[in-house]
């Protein structure tokens, strides 16, 4: 999803020019230590992108409308693990989205290269002053970089875009920066995403994002529970760090061909059917309407439109049925809003 008119937020930094390039395909994960540079101007947008939120879309916006306007290419530098997992190991922040599909989602956003630099202590002790002169010699066609006007960078997080600014110039590069995106008067943040990720609130959760918040795995065998039920569930392996509220959601559900399908899907212990708490939380989808459902192992998306309700015990199975068709019918009528909101 583009952000109409994010460009009024940012502040450039002339240094050089751009050259002509015919653009390449799809990005490749990288890292600075082994990327493979296509020729031409390089646009580089830098930053964690958790969740890839309308805030980190701005930036990223700003590098792709610069280079598609002077026949450059466009990158992404982003860091695995998060620093976190190096400062904070007993308490790291809990990401959003998995680095595999952060990529995925990037490639479809519109950008050529991702570049996903290992975050080591090494690469933490570089000195804030040497990090565009770092940048440079491992990305020798570097024109330009494009970040949050909230970006730190460098040994104790000294760095700032006002020194990213000043050591641009002497590296002869463009620095763009991009002011923060707010919500009702508060900026996006991926903390906050997470937050209410956590309250299951799904459609704030979405409007920070820009876009529906989706997981994809593999259906896989379960236990048959939601047959038994009158309610059959696809099982798809899916283990988050930043946990979704446990509760009732209604989804749609894209298979392998590109069909997407309507669907009410539980995540959670299933405290009602488990005697014992299960290891691990379940992803399970009962699809609505007709037509045939993807078959075990196959790859699925799963966007998560709206909260339905927490996950409870209910005092029987059957209390549970009722509860499941009550369910369903809050789902199609959720359907039905924004199928009416569309016309």
């Amino acid at each position: 999803m583009c952000v109409a008119g994010s460009f009024r937020f940012i502040k450039q930094y002339p240094a050089t020019f751009c050259n002509w390039f015919t653009m390449s395909a799809k990005p490749r994960a990288n890292s600075l230590q082994n990327v493979r540079l296509p020729r031409g101007a390089l646009h580089l947008a830098i930053g964690m992108f958790d969740g890839v939120h309308l805030g980190h879309q701005a930036v990223i916006e700003a590098a792709l409308h610069s280079a598609r306007s002077c026949g450059g290419t466009v990158a992404v530098l982003t860091f695995q693990p998060h620093p976190s997992r190096l400062f904070r190991p007993m308490q790291p922040t809990l990401l959003i989205m998995p680095p595999e599909q952060k990529a995925n989602f990037l490639r479809e956003f519109g950008v050529d290269l991702v570049i996903a630099q290992p975050f080591t202590r090494a690469f933490a002790r570089l000195r804030a002053e040497h990090f565009l002169a770092y940048l440079k010699k491992h990305l020798p066609t570097l024109t330009a970089v494009y970040v949050g006007e909230n970006f730190r960078f460098g040994h104790q997080r000294k760095g700032d875009v006002e020194l990213l600014v000043r050591t641009g110039r002497e590296a002869i590069l463009n620095v763009v920066s991009v002011a923060r995106l707010r919500h009702n008067g508060r900026p996006i943040s991926s903390t906050r995403i997470r937050e209410l990720l956590a309250d299951g609130a799904m459609a704030e959760v979405n409007r920070l994002l820009g876009y529906a918040y989706y997981c994809e795995g593999r259906v896989q065998p379960g236990l048959r529970h939601g047959r038994a039920l009158g309610f059959p569930t696809l099982n798809v392996a899916w283990e988050p760090e930043a946990l979704p509220a446990f509760g009732v959601y209604a989804v749609r559900l894209r298979t392998a061909s590109g069909r997407w399908r309507r669907g009410v899907a539980n995540y959670g212990v299933r405290p009602t059917l488990e005697h014992r708490q299960p290891a691990r939380p379940l992803l399970e989808t009962h699809l609505l309407g007709t037509g045939s459902a993807p078959g075990p192992r196959a790859t699925v998306r799963i966007e998560w439109l709206e909260f339905i309700r927490p996950e409870k015990k209910f005092p029987s199975v059957e209390a549970l049925k009722k509860q499941i068709a009550r369910d369903c019918v809050t789902a199609e009528k959720h359907f039905k809003k924004a199928v009416s909101r569309s016309r």
